[in-house]
């Protein structure tokens, strides 16, 4: 009898679907999983100030959207308030490989980002991200591999503040 209780047959599909996802969040919760890009921020940089040159630019702009999505609230300029500022970026080209013409066949990108964070009342750390893809060169398509180079200097900004962010992150705050 209590075999015949305990059979599949006796949970709808819907009760079964619904038990076999709260199983599957239980575990991955208890494994210590976190969506990508959201960050555990320390309290004492969940409010801050932050600066840069270019307020306007566009990984200020993509810094700010990754800390309001971490639930960061900035600020106007206060004494007793975190300070990220963001002092300077730049993008790199190194020549990787030739065309037998003498070409260039073959780019490597660089872009770097250099931050600090202040905390009140403690010198700031200085920090820097930099981020490196390969880029193929064809003279022939010149209009498609501009583009292209705009593309990935604007997903190599992005992944720039991401690791801002993260950093941010991982700063021990005593």
């Amino acid at each position: 009898m209590l075999k015949k209780c305990l059979t599949l047959r006796s949970f709808s599909p819907k009760a079964l679907g619904s038990a076999l996802l709260a199983l599957v969040i239980l575990t991955s919760a208890g494994c210590g999983f976190h969506l990508q890009g959201n960050y555990f921020i320390p309290p004492a940089l969940t409010t801050l100030h932050l600066s840069s040159q270019d307020q306007y630019s566009e990984l200020t702009q993509l810094v700010r959207e990754r800390l309001r999505l971490s639930s960061v609230k900035l600020v106007d300029a206060e004494a007793k308030v975190a300070n990220l500022r963001l002092i300077r970026d730049k993008l790199e080209r190194a020549t990787l490989s030739l065309y037998p013409t003498g070409n260039v066949a073959e780019y490597e990108l660089i872009y770097k980002v250099e931050f600090s964070v202040a905390l009140p009342g403690k010198d700031a750390g200085f920090y820097h991200v930099e981020i490196r893809r390969d880029y193929l060169d064809d003279p022939r398509t010149a209009l498609a591999k501009s583009r292209e180079m705009e593309l990935l200097t604007r997903e190599m900004r992005a992944q720039a503040a991401d690791r801002i962010v993260q950093t941010l992150a991982s700063i021990e705050v005593n």
